[in-house]
């Protein structure tokens, strides 16, 4: 009997294994849609508090989760939208969010700032703080009640961005003019986990996209600026969240800073994603209002293509950085070369399901609190709605 009991053991695990690794392996079973066929076609999910709209999604295919940024809480629901836990007390901007797959952390953009979005959140105190800029972690395996402390709940740590803080508080000099912030830079947004661009697999790395505010004056905002961290460094700097005296550690600077050019955008790129599908680093924004570029809502970064080094458009005198280069897939504006989408999805959230599959996010409301509804989509390369949704 015992022998029995032992066998039985040992063939489920197996099989539990060999499930797990099928879910890890979607992004190359391009034939096996199957595996989606369960998944529901749309859920909404509301927050039970005032706050604004929903800033980003994270999909967990393996355990089951949903996670939902919701500016100054998070949510965590079942694939169902049956709410699991949520993290509460954020007097920040939380923006995007990634999901690190082999570690169950879950990342987020983090701003404490004192221009109107901070304000907005914060009132009179966004003013009176120091401009804070963080990398935040969440630990998905703690959050399993509602309304988990921020602070003091020993489920989120946050790595400082010294840079993303200069930048932002810094005016800089170009063409002879001087403007506030560097690169037109309004904090850090979106954020997302992939291989070192110009490859498809190895070393994953996380990338965290600047902000940026729309200025229609100036000629050194147009193109997003994404720094680059190895994940495994991450994990040193991390401390507790202390909203009242921010803590300062944090990587004196990123391993690579990138350039990408799409034209000046409305708050730079709002979500960041990596599909490995296409090999495509997906942006989501809010249109620019330049009249010399298309103003896309939507663009893709060529996974495929290293960065190269080159002069940077627009900036006087003369800067260099490592330039990465469009997806030529969408629509090609050639008075500008840049390539991108009309197709106005994903800014307040979209997540790569692997094998062509997409959760994309839209907000809402409903009775004076905020809703988010995700639907299912399938990528088809249109150029002009390269998003359809999942039958």
């Amino acid at each position: 009997m015992r022998i029995l009991i032992l066998l039985f053991f040992l063939c489920y695990s197996i099989l539990g294994i060999f499930s797990q690794q099928v879910y890890l392996n979607t992004d190359n079973l391009r034939s096996q849609t199957s595996l989606y066929a369960d998944l529901p076609r749309s859920l909404t999910v509301s927050n039970d508090e005032s706050s604004s709209h929903v800033q980003g999604i994270a999909v967990d295919l393996i355990n089951g989760y949903i996670y939902f940024s919701f500016t100054t809480k998070l949510i965590k629901t079942d694939l169902y939208g049956r709410i699991i836990g949520s993290v509460r007390g954020f007097s920040c901007h939380l923006g995007c969010l990634e999901l690190d797959r082999n570690t169950g952390k879950l990342y987020a953009s983090v701003e404490y700032k004192d221009d109107a979005i901070g304000q907005n959140i914060s009132g009179s105190e966004a003013l009176k703080r120091e401009n804070t800029f963080y990398i935040g972690i969440f630990d998905t395996e703690k959050i399993t009640t509602t309304n988990i402390d921020a602070e003091t709940g020993g489920v989120f740590t946050t790595v400082y961005l010294p840079e993303v803080v200069s930048w932002y508080d810094n005016p800089t000099v170009n063409n002879g003019t001087q403007y506030d912030h560097v690169y037109g830079c309004s904090g850090v947004d979106g954020i997302a986990i992939g291989p070192q661009f110009g490859k498809t697999d190895g070393e994953n790395f996380l990338c965290i996209a600047l902000g940026i505010y729309k200025d229609t004056k100036r000629t050194d905002n147009d193109y997003q600026v994404l720094l680059q961290y190895r994940l495994a460094d991450l994990g040193k700097y991390a401390q507790p969240l202390d909203q009242s005296t921010p803590h300062h550690s944090g990587p004196e600077k990123a391993s690579n800073q990138y350039f990408v050019y799409t034209g000046n955008t409305n708050y730079g790129t709002q979500n960041l994603e990596y599909d490995p599908y296409t090999h495509h680093w997906f942006i989501a924004a809010y249109k620019g209002s330049k009249s010399t570029f298309p103003n896309y809502p939507l663009f893709a970064i060529d996974g495929t293509v290293a960065a190269q080094m080159q002069p940077l458009k627009g900036f006087v005198p003369q800067q260099n950085g490592l330039v990465l280069t469009l997806a030529t897939d969408g629509i090609c504006h050639t008075a500008s070369g840049v390539y991108g989408w009309n197709q106005n999805v994903g800014s307040v959230g979209i997540e790569s399901l692997g094998n062509g599959y997409f959760y994309i996010a839209s907000q809402g409301s409903s009775n004076g609190l905020q809703v988010c509804t995700i639907k299912l989509y399938q990528w088809t390369g249109n150029t002009t709605n390269p998003f359809a949704l999942a039958k």
